[in-house]
């Protein structure tokens, strides 16, 4: 399988790096732990449009998502917890997260999650 280049579109995406200590304003711990992503990464991939119930239910019927995400780039990086900037500049909050990934022979598919992030 081939990913034609006319249905791809272009995305940011943030690699999940760890959890790191939580810091308040004043410096001190506050002994919570907080996600920490790497820079975010241009990538043109192929995005559905969003998910209807008229879908084939890839990932299962319990797993919450919005859309999906194809490659044929069997050494994609993303991976679950990805954090994904579509339709917004990687300057503004990210709106999307990988939920899912679902690799077969010649292609990955990644299910994402709609989030609000102020």
């Amino acid at each position: 399988m081939q990913s034609l280049a006319l249905n791809k579109q272009k995305i940011y995406y943030a690699l999940f790096t760890g959890m790191t200590d939580a810091v308040d304003s004043q410096g001190y711990k506050t002994g919570e732990k907080v996600k920490t992503y790497a820079d975010p990464v241009e990538l043109k991939i192929n995005i559905s449009p969003s998910r209807g119930t008229a879908d084939t239910e890839q990932f299962g019927i319990n797993l919450d998502y919005d859309r999906t995400m194809v490659t044929a780039d069997m050494h994609c990086p993303i991976a679950e917890d990805t954090i994904v900037w579509f339709g917004v500049p990687a300057t503004e909050p990210h709106n999307y997260v990988v939920k899912a990934v679902a690799r077969s022979l010649n292609s990955i598919v990644y299910a994402i999650k709609e989030v609000k992030v102020k």
